[in-house]
């Protein structure tokens, strides 16, 4: 124990530059020295990372870690080749023949960290690679994504207890920010960690000023942020819930002479990289960002972080402040709070939940265009298959939930996807989901018969026939059917 914690402390000095440790991460290094698995919650900026970093230059093998974001991994690895540590990743982000000669050189046993998403382990040729190579630590970041994301929309992120069967069951260290008991038994079921040891190190961050202030009116909200943004020295971020809300703060904070940037969802993937690296290079650039913005973003000097509308969560509010601060000076944080923000969260969990109608109503929708592919808009199928109303009022009002851009991650068909054109921000793509037609069935109604299938104008009793059913059977034949 004494000699792994003298050789703790020495790379820690001579190869990251640090004196001394955060608690707990001695205590978390030595129990994965040890061949313990473990599930780490520390506060955004505590050195999470430094975890699973330091043990990999101690141990023989590679060090797999699980990114979500290709743009996350990158920084990283870009961060551990300054310091002189051998680190790579591979992703969809390179070419073949570059992703080739990465996994040659983990291979090689030129390299102490590897970094993937888990939709790499998908691909034969690199889970076969890598059976040839020891593997003494699997490393989970951001391991909140295991639960938040693997049920639909990264599902990948349900099956990383399979990626541990595929590497033979290492020691694997689990890290996040935040997660509720309930979320840390998801990780533990998903991960098949039920016996790792758990180290919560707390949420407490005193260099963090945290306030909220109650608008009388959402015209309040403007001339608050630009206050803030003249009182306080330095970089900040500005949350909001809807893109719409988020386009009219950035017009009145024009109007008052204040230039921010913007960044959320519907800006294409090369705009939205332009605009983050800004804001990092930058010692006083402020950005309007709806939740699409923040996992991954190393600028330690954010002094604060306001938001503008109410955040879905508890732990996604802390997650969003954690990024103010990470240099341990001080820095400041309010919520604006309006009456109003509280209908924008209650629709979204009704869009998140939808009950059997909508479902159903959705099913007659996509039947009435027919088995095709097509683009559509994404408010123009809400609008259609909501129930009577409702569907209109979201429509009128706009309010498509701000979620984030599909994350950059390796491949893999999604059920849908944002199209990158400005000109159509919200098109909606219908894909295949890698299934055969015939694995899809129609909805059935009371008395067993299809609910609400019509045909297109004019294509009664000629099914089979035609352009349309030359298309319906080459798609089948692609998918398999």
């Amino acid at each position: 124990m004494a000699e792994r914690r003298e050789r703790a402390l020495e790379v820690l000095r001579e190869r990251f530059g640090h004196r001394s440790f955060l608690a707990p991460q001695l205590e978390v290094i030595e129990h994965l020295l040890g061949g313990g698995s473990a599930l780490v919650i520390m506060p955004t900026g505590a050195g999470k990372s430094l975890c699973y970093q330091l043990p990999a230059l101690l141990l023989e093998g590679v060090t797999v870690v699980l990114s979500p974001l290709i743009a996350l991994m990158q920084d990283q690895v870009d961060q551990l080749r300054r310091l002189g540590v051998a680190a790579t990743f591979i992703n969809s982000s390179l070419d073949r023949r570059e992703r080739a000669a990465r996994l040659a050189a983990v291979v090689a046993g030129a390299e102490r960290l590897l970094y993937v998403t888990p939709e790499r382990f998908r691909n034969e040729e690199f889970v076969a690679a890598l059976g040839s190579v020891r593997v003494p630590l699997l490393a989970v970041d951001e391991a909140h994504c295991v639960s938040a994301w693997g049920h639909d929309f990264r599902p990948e992120y349900g099956r990383v207890g399979r990626v541990r069967e595929l590497l033979l069951d290492p020691p694997t260290i689990a890290l996040t920010a935040t997660a509720t008991p309930a979320t840390q038994q998801d990780i533990r079921e998903r991960l098949r960690l039920r016996g790792a040891a758990l180290f919560h190190a707390g949420v407490e961050r005193p260099n963090l000023h945290v306030g909220a202030r109650v608008l009388a009116s959402v015209e309040e909200r403007a001339p608050r942020v630009a206050e803030i943004i003249r009182r306080v020295d330095g970089p900040g971020i500005v949350y909001m819930s809807l893109i719409k809300d988020l386009r009219v703060l950035h017009e009145r904070l024009l109007a008052q002479g204040i230039d921010a940037l913007v960044y959320h969802g519907d800006l294409g993937a090369a705009e939205r990289r332009r605009t983050q690296r800004a804001f990092l290079e930058s010692r006083r650039a402020v950005i309007l960002a709806t939740n699409a913005f923040g996992m991954g973003v190393d600028k330690r000097d954010i002094r604060f972080v306001v938001h503008g509308q109410v955040p879905g969560s508890i732990e996604s509010y802390y997650q969003e402040i954690g990024r103010a601060g990470r240099d341990g000076q001080d820095s400041f944080c309010e919520l604006l709070y309006s009456q109003e923000d509280l209908a924008i969260q209650r629709q979204f969990v009704e869009w998140a939940n939808p009950d059997a109608a909508f479902l159903r109503n959705q099913y007659n929708v996509l039947a009435r265009w027919g088995d095709t592919l097509h683009a559509r808009e994404l408010q123009d199928v809400r609008a259609a298959a909501a129930p009577a109303g409702r569907g209109a009022r979201a429509h009128r009002r706009g309010e498509a939930r701000a979620r984030p851009p599909a994350p950059a991650g390796d491949g893999g068909v999604r059920a849908r996807e944002r199209l990158p054109q400005a000109r159509h921000p919200r098109l909606l793509r219908l894909r295949l989901a890698g299934r055969g037609l015939r694995e899809l069935r129609p909805l059935r109604g009371e008395r067993g018969a299809p609910v609400g299938v019509s045909r297109a104008p004019g294509s009664a009793g000629r099914r089979g026939r035609g352009r349309g059913a030359g298309q319906s059977r080459r798609l089948a034949a692609a998918a398999g059917a």
